[in-house]
């Protein structure tokens, strides 16, 4: 691929916009044998707490029409263990890493991001305050723009690299805490997050997750993300990384014409693990078809009818 596809998220430079989003890739390991992952713009970990999860009780996934709801609780090995054990394989295969981090409570957050500022192999922290799934912390954080705020400005003096912050759909002025968060010192934001849902056996009459609700991802949400995308890209001046439902360079395109500098692909890469290899090809195709210098020039490139 070509230099037309590089991208500035705040200060970090990415070979080309596309992202693996966070909780749809583990840790990397998963797809070392079927590419090489330092092609992509940034893998997103899975999210990182302080102390291992084990998460919700299964089941915690079902594919439902167009997509599909999770409920894994945020399950992940620590920061410890992560340290030790996932990131320096990421490093040895030239990733760049983005750290997914949450916590329980607010300083948790300051603490996770003063344990990652030491690690060159970690690029930026993608701040998880938007996860409908857990029941302390997660999206309750992402509806407050005062708390929202004041992660924000913890994790920036923790943490010395780029900062995104992660938005929650389950709001009902995103551009508020968009805006609360740009001046709270967000280098970024990225956006959406699952939307709550639910699945019911009618046969057994319970619900299908053991965790009752979920997160609902993949095609089906794809209009109501890009039309957040669109609005909190129009309030805020920080780029905005722009994810769900991508599924093709198409869908990818939508979300940059819409005004989103980069983007994640999540759910698809259960269905294709090549998924945002071939959303790269596709970009680079379609920039060399119109001729453009840089797939910049296609962020925020909507034409409005007036």
């Amino acid at each position: 691929m070509t230099s037309m596809l590089m991208t500035k998220i705040g200060s970090l430079e990415l070979k080309n916009p596309v992202m693996v989003a966070s909780g749809t890739y583990g840790y990397g390991e998963e797809f070392d044998d079927m590419y090489d992952i330092s092609k992509l713009g940034a893998v997103v970990t899975k999210g990182v707490s302080l102390k291992p999860r084990e998460g919700n009780p299964m089941p915690r996934v079902i594919e439902v029409a167009s997509g599909m709801l999770n409920a894994i609780g945020l399950a992940n090995v620590g920061i410890d263990n992560f340290l030790s054990e996932k990131l320096p394989f990421l490093v040895s295969r030239n990733a760049t890493v983005i750290v997914n981090i949450f916590g329980s409570t607010i300083d948790e957050y300051s603490e996770l991001a003063k344990l990652l500022d030491d690690h060159d192999g970690v690029s930026a922290v993608e701040v998880n305050i938007s996860c409908p799934n857990v029941k302390a912390g997660g999206v309750q954080f992402g509806t407050d723009p005062k708390v929202a705020a004041k992660i924000t400005k913890l994790v920036k003096k923790a943490f010395s690299k780029t900062v995104i912050v992660k938005l929650s759909p389950q709001v009902s002025d995103i551009c508020a805490i968009a805006k609360a968060v740009e001046d709270a010192g967000a280098d970024a934001l990225s956006l959406i997050n699952t939307i709550p849902a639910m699945a019911i056996d009618v046969d057994s009459r319970k619900p299908v997750l053991a965790n009752i609700t979920g997160g609902m991802s993949g095609p089906a949400v794809k209009p109501v993300a890009l039309k957040l995308v669109y609005d909190v890209a129009r309030s805020v001046r920080i780029p905005v990384v722009g994810l769900g439902g991508i599924m093709t360079t198409d869908d990818a395109l939508e979300f940059l014409l819409a005004g989103a500098s980069a983007v994640q692909i999540g759910t698809a890469n259960f269905v294709n693990p090549k998924v945002a290899l071939d959303v790269i090809s596709g970009m680079d195709s379609y920039c060399r078809k119109l001729n453009l210098s840089s797939v910049q020039e296609v962020v925020g490139a909507l034409e409005i009818q007036n």
